[in-house]
């Protein structure tokens, strides 16, 4: 089976989660610089199966498109162009941050390791993923 690939995108990193071979278990893969973003998905593309990206849709408390939306909106048209095979579907991605530093403080990270927002943003892509699957699993 295809593994799924998440996308947390932001203006300077964005942090990436996968699936197993079987579309179970979402784990985080990396952050990137998001000027490396390309680079990093052409290279992992060739080395594994994905036919579906999901990309995190800014949105705020009122379910209106957020300030980042035009930029998330404009890299989802780069990602469709550069690789047309593979499926993008959008998921909101409220709350996913705060989640993401939740579990940081509940698995006992030190305040020095909470600092990181790139674990932040990979965790964030981590929980967006997982949460999509438990959604298909229904």
């Amino acid at each position: 089976m295809p593994r799924i690939l998440a996308l947390d995108y932001g203006r300077k990193r964005t942090g990436i989660a996968v699936t197993d071979d079987l579309q179970i278990i979402a784990s985080g893969l990396t952050t990137v610089d998001t000027a490396q973003l390309f680079p990093f998905l052409v290279d992992y593309f060739k080395k594994e199966d994905v036919r579906k990206v999901l990309i995190g849709e800014p949105k705020q408390m009122n379910g209106l498109p957020s300030e980042s939306a035009p930029l998330v909106a404009a890299f989802v048209v780069q990602f469709q162009a550069a690789f047309p095979d593979i499926v993008v579907e959008r998921v909101d991605e409220r709350f996913t941050s705060k989640m993401a530093f939740q579990t940081m403080i509940d698995s006992g990270l030190s305040k020095k390791q909470r600092q990181n927002k790139g674990l932040v943003d990979e965790i964030a892509a981590t929980i967006l993923l997982q949460d999509y699957l438990s959604r298909k699993m229904i």
